[in-house]
């Protein structure tokens, strides 16, 4: 097999595995904060959303991104992604009605163990 193709698969695994346990880690951390985790990687014909969660009367939409500095995890989330997770947060509402609130977060991972919540990310 060609070793250009056996290193891409590499990175390929590696990223995988680190957007897995990045999106795990969110998930406790949301836990301990007293949300109810709904569904995780819920997949749609057009998106994506890593997690879903409830707390109280609020449904949260969540995306998780993990990079090497907050400054390249927040500005990870691009306009096409914010619109797909946008896409895919109706369709989840589409088969299962919500009566309270809902909004969007993002949860960034960066360095080893650093970890931070914004609640009510803009997506437009």
């Amino acid at each position: 097999m060609d070793p250009r193709r056996v290193a891409l698969k590499r990175r390929g695994a590696k990223s995988f595995w680190s957007g897995y346990w990045a999106e795990k880690k969110a998930a406790v951390f949301l836990w301990f904060k007293g949300y109810r985790i709904l569904r995780s990687r819920f997949k749609t014909p057009v998106g994506e959303i890593d997690l879903i969660a409830r707390k109280g009367k609020t449904l949260c939409f969540v995306e998780v991104k993990k990079r090497g500095t907050i400054e390249e995890a927040l500005y990870a989330l691009t306009p096409q992604q914010k619109q797909r997770f946008r896409r895919a947060a109706s369709l989840y509402l589409q088969g299962n009605p919500f009566e309270g609130e809902t909004r969007f977060d993002i949860i960034l991972l960066w360095g080893r163990v650093s970890l931070k919540h914004i609640q009510n990310i803009d997506l437009l």
